[in-house]
């Protein structure tokens, strides 16, 4: 990879170019030369640490770089692969002259993952600042005039005062020659980078000594809440991350270590544990908040973007579980998946179907269910169910896993590995011709509504159900919800229903017990409104309180609906699966998200610093950041709040704020936070610089670091937001 090779970089049948593609020295990025420049050779993947993979860079601004999240190996006789990216860059698909060099570019990329997913905050931070060290080294000698480092600190998003700037120079030009080089260049940064709120802290725990030993550590650990804080455990942490060695064989912990310690995910404010699959996986399906997609197959707008089976695979990636595919009438017998009446273009349902087969278990091994919206004849639900057989084999549920009791919702660890359709079954009366019409789903009658003569038309000829399809919905039956409180019989789990945003909000309000007890038994797809022309996505968090479990969201468009969904399934190993809170799965609850009662929660988030936040404007070398802190609390509507802090002026590096905001909560189980960093503006809209969200109940107490993630869910390392929160529970 460091020698390079010639690839053919690919985007269709009948366009491929062949480009040189080399892994930087730094083992960082890939630099890419044209067979016939036209324009300065590219870096086209640099990492950034975002889930431990790569990053794609283009030519464009660095807020557009994406995190790679993994390469697709080739099949062994294959000579291609595919290197997917996060956001909404295109996959990058590549041809090898040989097997062998596209294996070993596959291995390689592989690797890099591997050890970016090792390096520790200290590495990444050391990385970071050593890659503008390099870019600010404008002639390349090694050496650092006081200009040189002046525009260092621009780079960096910090506008320091020019007297100040200058003695922080000086004293550090041991050699008196106006140039920093080696370890006067560290000593200039290890000023630049000390932490005097940590030092503050780290000095009240340490004593005159200044160094902590274990039962010093172990109080730090106590005060902190720290589960399982015994001595132990605090040698445990000395010998994993201080970085002194003599001060580790006598059991203390340096400034240093301390830091790291604080730094490093076991000092994070998401608890550790709840990054595994901590919950219990063996009760029924519609106990569990699903992770769920809305137009899987789209990488754009609903009105003319392209449809691609990279967008399932994307989905697959951020922990997915539920899928849809809009199954219309294709050439040739082959059914197409699109969204029906736009520009948007079309790809085959068995292509999909194949992506589900290869892509649906690399992340999660737990139930994916595919949501078919279908608007075929007979003949191609024929081909569907044929394709979803052959294709997805044994992973495919064709029957009930209990005989006993077939109507019971089995739950997803019964269901590892496995593929559920949800479609409409055939009742048990059948019509004149022997095929039986289907009830419709409430999609169906809004759209109905939304529609055209012709389409309307259309509409009622594939009303018709082929039984080869029908026979394959066995756990996720598609009803119409008709009403919440069955008068007579019991409650019927294997229905599912979908409903619009609007209808969802209106049992909602109205019905707001009645529906939550409805969804503590079956399943609920809520879906956005077909007005949504560009793909904008409804908050989720109204739909979970009500214990709706199949939150349907456009993937492909980034904000802070997203953000809410991959915080709420940041948590249990990031399976796509989170069990409800007991107030959601009791059939007799009295729960209703509009009336939860009294505060029994209170939320204190002292915000004391930021660290090392992204320059917004690279255009512009003397634009710095005025960075804000807002806290949001995403919950019941009682619970709803945001709270925020002063800006500080001109200071992206390490800007102070020291102030606390405080929440009062009247259902935890259900809030999610969000740490938001925005870009102060006096005349425009303040401009997002990142962002974490995660559950309450996930939430540590004490110190802790907020490692922030871009629009698009990238690590923005080594940025992060330093905190201290408390929570109290009456």
């Amino acid at each position: 990879m460091l020698r390079g090779s010639r690839l053919r970089k690919i985007r269709s049948r009948t366009w491929h170019q062949e480009r040189l593609y080399r892994l930087q020295e730094d083992g960082l990025s890939v630099w890419f030369q044209r067979r016939i420049p036209r324009a300065p050779s590219q870096h086209i993947c640099e990492r950034a640490g975002a889930r431990g993979s790569g990053a794609s860079g283009d030519p464009g601004p660095a807020s557009r770089r994406a995190a790679l999240t993994q390469p697709f190996p080739p099949s062994s006789c294959s000579t291609s692969l595919t290197i997917a990216f996060k956001g909404r860059r295109k996959n990058l698909d590549l041809a090898a002259p040989t097997a062998e060099e596209a294996q070993r570019w596959v291995r390689g990329l592989a690797k890099l993952r591997a050890r970016l997913d090792a390096m520790s905050q200290r590495e990444r931070l050391d990385h970071w600042i050593h890659s503008y060290l390099h870019r600010a080294d404008s002639n390349r000698d090694s050496k650092m005039s006081f200009k040189e480092m002046k525009s260092l600190l621009r780079m960096v998003n910090v506008d320091m005062n020019d007297m100040y700037a200058y003695r922080l120079f000086k004293e550090c030009d041991h050699s008196n020659n106006d140039r920093l080089e080696g370890a006067e260049i560290e000593e200039f940064l290890r000023r630049l980078l000390k932490r005097p709120e940590l030092e503050e802290i780290f000095h009240r725990y340490s004593g005159e000594d200044r160094v902590l030993s274990a039962p010093e550590l172990l109080e730090f650990l106590e005060d902190q809440g720290e589960d399982g804080a015994t001595l132990a455990r605090a040698q445990q942490l000395i010998q994993a991350y201080e970085l002194n060695e003599t001060a580790k064989q006598h059991e203390l912990m340096t400034l240093d270590g301390f830091m790291m310690y604080l730094l490093s995910p076991e000092g994070a404010a998401l608890d550790t544990a709840h990054t595994r699959v901590f919950q219990d996986m063996d009760q029924p399906l519609a106990h569990y908040f699903i992770s769920s997609s809305h137009n899987t197959y789209l990488t754009d707008s609903q009105i003319g973007g392209p449809s691609s089976t990279e967008a399932y695979v994307r989905a697959f990636a951020q922990g997915c579980r539920c899928v849809e595919l809009d199954c219309w009438e294709g050439p040739g017998g082959e059914p197409v998946i699109y969204h029906g009446h736009t520009l948007t273009s079309k790809i085959l349902f068995r292509d999909v179907v194949q992506a589900v087969r290869d892509h649906a278990f690399t992340l999660s091994p737990y139930p994916v269910i595919l949501s078919l919206e279908n608007h075929c004849g007979l003949e191609q639900q024929a081909a569907m169910a044929r394709h979803l057989r052959t294709i997805l084999g044994d992973m495919l549920v064709t029957q009930a896993l209990d005989s006993q009791n077939p109507e019971e919702l089995p739950s997803p660890e019964q269901l590892k590995g496995r593929v559920l359709v949800k479609g409409k079954k055939l009742p048990a009366a059948r019509s004149e011709d022997g095929r039986v019409v289907s009830d419709r789903e409430e999609e169906e009658e809004e759209e109905e509504e939304e529609e055209g003569a012709e389409a309307a038309e259309q509409r009622r000829r594939t009303k018709q159900i082929c039984p080869e399809l029908s026979a394959l919905a066995v756990y996720c039956c598609a009803t119409r919800l008709r009403t919440l409180c069955p008068a007579t019989g019991p409650a019927q789990p294997c229905q599912v229903s979908s409903l619009s945003e609007r209808k969802a909000k209106k049992l909602i309000r109205e019905a707001g017990n009645s529906f939550v007890r409805h969804n503590a038994r079956q399943l609920t797809r809520v879906y956005p409104l077909g007005l949504r022309m560009n793909s904008a996505n409804y908050c989720p968090q109204e739909m979970w309180n009500s214990g709706c479990q199949l939150v349907a969201l456009n993937f492909q468009t980034p904000g802070y609906e997203m953000d809410l969904n991959a915080g709420r399934f940041l948590i249990n190993g990031q399976c796509g699966y989170v069990l409800k809170p007991a107030c959601l799965r009791q059939p007799d609850t009295t729960f209703d998200p509009e009336c939860p009662g009294l505060p029994r929660t209170t939320l204190t988030i002292q915000v004391l610093t930021a660290q090392q936040l992204p320059k917004l404007n690279a255009e512009k070398p003397n634009s710095i950041v005025d960075p804000l802190v807002r806290i949001e609390i995403h919950g019941v509507p009682a619970d709803c709040a945001r709270k925020e802090t002063n800006y500080v002026l001109n200071n992206g590096f390490n800007p102070r704020w020291g102030q606390t905001l405080q929440f009062q909560l009247r259902a935890p189980e259900l809030a999610l936070v969000r740490f938001v960093v925005e870009d102060y503006d006096t005349t425009s809209p303040n401009d997002f610089v990142g962002q974490f969200t995660l559950p309450l109940d996930s939430l540590k107490q004490g110190y802790r670091h907020i490692h922030l993630l871009s629009k698009d869910g990238a690590s923005l390392s080594p940025a992060t937001l330093f905190v201290h929160i408390r929570i109290q529970r009456s």
